[in-house]
Order: C-alpha cells, then sequence, then structure tokens
C-alpha cells in the first residue's frame, strides 16, 4: 500500500507553516516533507512533528538565493565553500528532525557555460559530501527537473543524474523520481522507473498539465500507478507535491481509499 507524505511548501497554505503540521495529520498523513526547513528554528520544527506524530521524510539542500532565481548551487564552480557551508546546516536540521533524505539540488546552467563543467563540479561537491552525510545516517538525493518548469537546470534527466552519481564514486546518493517532471520530459513513467528502481529512493507526484491533484483529471493514470509501485514493492513514501486548486482538503478525494481525507 502506497505511503504518502505531505509537502507542506505546497499543500494546507490555507494555515501558517508551522500550523500545517497538525492539518496533514488531522487528514491522515503519517508523514510530511517540504522546500525548505531554514526558516524555522530546528527545535520549533522537531516539536511539531513530535507532537504530532509524524516522520519528516525529505527537504531540499539550501538552493542559494531563491528569490532571486537560484535553483541550487551543487554544480556551480566557484561557490563550493558556500556548498559545503550550506550541507553542513541541512545536515545539522536533518539529524534534528530524524530525517533521513536530503536532496541536493544542482542549480542552472548559464547560457555560454560548459555543462560538463557543471557536471564535474556537482560530483566533486557530492564525491566531499557524501561521507559526511552517511555519518548522519542520511542518504543524498539527485532529482531530475524538465526543462518547461526548469529551463537550463543541469539535471534534466535520469541519464544525467546517475552519470554524475557514478562520476562522484558515493554509494550513498541516489534518485528521486518526482512523477511530474518525469511526465512532462519523456513520459513511459512505468518503463522508467522499472529500469532505474535500483537508485530510486524516493517518489514524488503531481498531476499534469498543471502540478494539480493527482486525480482523474490528469493525463497520468495514478490509479495504475499506484498498483504499479505495489507491484514492484516499492517501500518507500510517496511525496504529495502538487498545488492544490482550492483549500487542500476539497481535493483530497483521490486518496481517500489509502485513509487520507
Amino acid at each position: 500500500m502506497p505511503r504518502f507524505a505531505a509537502n507542506l511548501s505546497m499543500m494546507f497554505n490555507e494555515v501558517d507553516f508551522l500550523d500545517r503540521f497538525a492539518a496533514a495529520k488531522r487528514h491522515g498523513f503519517p508523514a510530511v516533507e517540504y522546500l525548505f526547513p531554514y526558516a524555522h528554528q530546528r527545535g520549533d520544527l522537531a516539536e511539531r512533528l513530535q507532537g504530532e506524530g509524524l516522520q519528516q521524510v525529505l527537504f531540499n539542500a539550501p538552493p542559494g538565493n531563491w528569490d532571486q532565481g537560484e535553483r541550487g548551487i551543487g554544480g556551480l564552480p566557484g561557490r563550493e565553500d558556500e556548498f559545503r557551508k550550506s550541507i553542513e546546516l541541512a545536515l545539522g536540521y536533518a539529524q534534528a528532525l530524524n530525517c533521513p533524505r536530503i536532496h541536493v539540488m544542482a542549480g542552472l546552467v548559464p547560457a555560454g557555460s560548459d555543462p560538463a563543467r557543471h557536471r564535474d563540479t556537482f560530483a566533486a561537491n557530492l564525491a566531499w559530501a557524501s561521507p559526511l552525510a552517511k555519518e548522519a545516517g542520511v542518504v543524498l538525493l539527485l532529482e531530475p527537473l524538465n526543462a518547461v518548469d526548469f529551463p537550463g537546470y543541469l539535471v534534466g534527466s535520469i541519464a544525467t543524474a546517475k552519470a554524475i552519481i557514478a562520476a562522484s564514486c558515493a554509494d550513498n546518493v541516489f534518485l528521486q523520481y518526482d512523477v511530474y517532471h518525469m511526465q512532462m520530459s519523456q513520459g513511459r513513467l512505468a518503463q522508467s522507473f522499472h529500469d532505474h528502481m535500483d537508485a530510486i529512493r524516493h517518489v514524488q507526484i503531481a498531476g499534469v498539465p498543471g502540478r494539480h491533484e493527482p486525480d482523474a483529471s490528469q493525463e497520468i493514470n495514478f490509479p495504475m500507478l499506484f498498483l504499479y509501485l505495489d507491484s514492484v514493492a516499492y517501500a518507500g513514501w510517496i511525496g504529495c507535491e502538487y498545488r492544490p486548486r482550492a483549500r487542500t482538503e476539497v481535493g483530497l478525494g483521490w486518496a481517500a481509499e489509502f485513509g487520507i481525507r
């Protein structure tokens, strides 16, 4: 049976961020994820998790200057010192929140730059970060992002992600498989999941088009996909990283059969 985590950066935006933990629990979610925890004190987040009996399953490492359009610094030459500090910060939060996964964002390749140089930088940064993450009991994840929503993003395909992981020689860096991004970039979801299942440690879902609820109005057959994930014994979490069309609870009908309401 699928295990769903509410993405609190996108869901339950009707209430303040720290109140979204209680909302997720009230509607039946056993776990949460979100983009970034760094605007809040570790203790405040841990208190909400423990108070609601929720698991923290994922968040992102610091992305650089998000408001100025940066989407990660892992693959940006010249930003290595900043990257190292960001990983140390993220691992501190992971330990405080008992979170076993961190998504490390690669960054955007500037026009005219050599993508190979950026890939090499990212691989070297991951090689540095891997032992620290292992010591903290954390795995690092790379997520291929589609070129429509993230033009210029360094990791735009599973092949690129796996090549960077191989070049890093790290044994605790894996794939984050986002169904929305995969459908936008290539389709063939069941086949691609099957082909790379050994490297996948986290799944996220959202409908196409619009990144809304994963319901019957979308082009992805989510009931089939959930059955498929069960059939291949995927035991990881499925993060609900979608934008509700209205109030979050109004659009939870797609998950009623799984105890989420």
